[in-house]
């Protein structure tokens, strides 16, 4: 079955690096392939616009503009704190936060620059303004189940048989 735009459970290996680059970004070849649910926003819509009509088996290799993936860098996407708000964390610059957003969500940040007083962080994706290279290959295409369909949850994820759907 090849992958629809809406609502197939696709399962895929992949390698991404950043384009022009041999660096591996991230990748999950010799684990579990990542799966979703097509037309959920998932996973980046360059790639998963990409992978629209691919079957099992199949690879490619996928280039994915900025745009399409993490955005664009946005030059205004950083705040400047007081250092009494890092007490505890050894700042280096570079370095990777987690915050929460304004509506409880969890928000990854960068440590853009610091001093004794003052910490500057960016709320840019830190792929953002990257056009990445994706080396994929399907390893599972079927249509969701209704429950599938409506939560985006691969497996169902309801917990009438006690499972709540973990798969564990």
């Amino acid at each position: 079955m090849a992958i629809e735009k809406e609502n197939s459970v696709v399962g895929i290996e992949y390698e991404v690096k950043e384009a022009g680059t041999d660096t591996v970004i991230d990748s999950n070849k010799g684990s579990r392939p990542l799966e979703f649910v097509t037309g959920k926003g998932q996973i980046i819509p360059g790639l998963e616009d990409q992978l629209v009509g691919m079957d099992v088996g199949e690879s490619k290799t996928i280039t994915v503009k900025a745009a399409d993936a993490y955005g664009e860098v946005n030059p205004e996407a950083k705040q400047t704190l007081p250092i009494e708000q890092f007490e505890g964390i050894d700042l280096k610059q570079g370095m990777t936060l987690y915050g929460q957003g304004q509506n409880g969500e969890t928000v990854q940040v960068t440590v853009a620059d610091f001093n004794d007083k003052e910490v500057t962080i960016d709320f840019n994706h830190p792929l953002a303004g990257k056009d990445l290279v994706f080396d994929v290959t399907v390893t599972e295409a079927r249509p969701a189940t209704p429950e599938e369909a409506a939560t985006g949850q691969v497996g169902g994820g309801g917990c009438a048989d006690g499972s709540c759907g973990c798969g564990h």
